[in-house]
């Protein structure tokens, strides 16, 4: 194996713990209320070399009549630490995982990647549920 050859281990997509996240009632359904979560020392590895991707992660969301439960987001977010995923990917795995847990009136999941190789990266995906 050359030096050019090496990389690290990494998690698959199992990884993500999805059951640790949890979710709580809301009390103010009709008030279309927007609540932002932002995390700033998300990580994942490329899927590829293993390497570190560092950046910010902003959730903004309309709740219908759930909240998602704080600590078990950031449970949920760290569980991505080790886990060889497209920077790209990202934002849709976390946008269809809180959906599901969710069903949000309107979601947003931003990441805004730190450069590597000289590229910074910005996803953004959105949901808007179909009244």
């Amino acid at each position: 194996m050359s030096k050019y050859d090496k990389r690290w281990d990494i998690d698959g997509y199992d990884a993500i713990d999805t059951d640790i996240l949890e979710a709580i009632p809301f009390e103010y359904p009709d008030s279309h209320t927007e609540v932002k979560y932002i995390e700033p020392e998300f990580t994942s590895v490329c899927p590829w070399t293993g390497l570190p991707d560092f950046g910010t992660i902003t959730i903004k969301y309309i709740p219908s009549d759930k909240l998602v439960e704080l600590k078990s987001l950031k449970y949920y977010l760290n569980s991505f630490r080790n886990v060889g995923i497209l920077q790209e990917h990202v934002v849709n795995r976390i946008l269809n995982d809180l959906k599901n847990l969710l069903d949000p009136i309107e979601m947003t999941v931003t990441a805004e990647f730190n450069a590597r190789g000289g590229i910074s990266t910005v996803a953004t995906v959105n949901y808007k549920k179909e009244i």
